[in-house]
């Protein structure tokens, strides 16, 4: 394994899985902002949070995610964990209402958060 893959935890309610980062520079930022416990808000099959003081460096910037992508949208200092339609899906992929820098991926099956629609907070930390 690479020095640059750096590996999340991500809980929500009891469903925890965990994800890779990419080695990009927002990565970097978002790794080291952890651990947070926050609000988490859902837009479809789409969790997204506030987390303040991460730069958006723009090298993913794109409206093309997969389940499972990590992304941070940086107009709204937002991670989003995308695991399922949202709604602007016009197919089975999610849409993201903005562009958003690819930050990472969950390893596993990311539609498992379709358990917890309902817990009200998101808990993301380094592994």
């Amino acid at each position: 394994m690479s020095e640059s893959i750096k590996k999340i935890r991500i809980t929500v309610g009891s469903v925890q899985v965990e994800a890779e980062l990419k080695g990009t520079r927002t990565a970097g930022e978002v790794y080291a902002a952890l651990p947070v416990e926050v609000p988490v808000n859902s837009w479809g099959e789409e969790f997204y949070f506030k987390l303040g003081g991460v730069k958006d460096h723009r090298e993913t910037a794109t409206n093309q995610v997969k389940v499972g992508d990590v992304a941070f949208w940086g107009a709204g200092q937002v991670v989003a964990i995308f695991f399922g339609r949202t709604p602007m899906s016009m197919g089975p992929d999610p849409v993201p209402a903005d562009r958003v820098n690819i930050i990472g991926r969950i390893l596993g099956d990311a539609t498992i958060f379709r358990r917890v629609m309902e817990s009200p907070t998101i808990r993301m930390e380094r592994a």
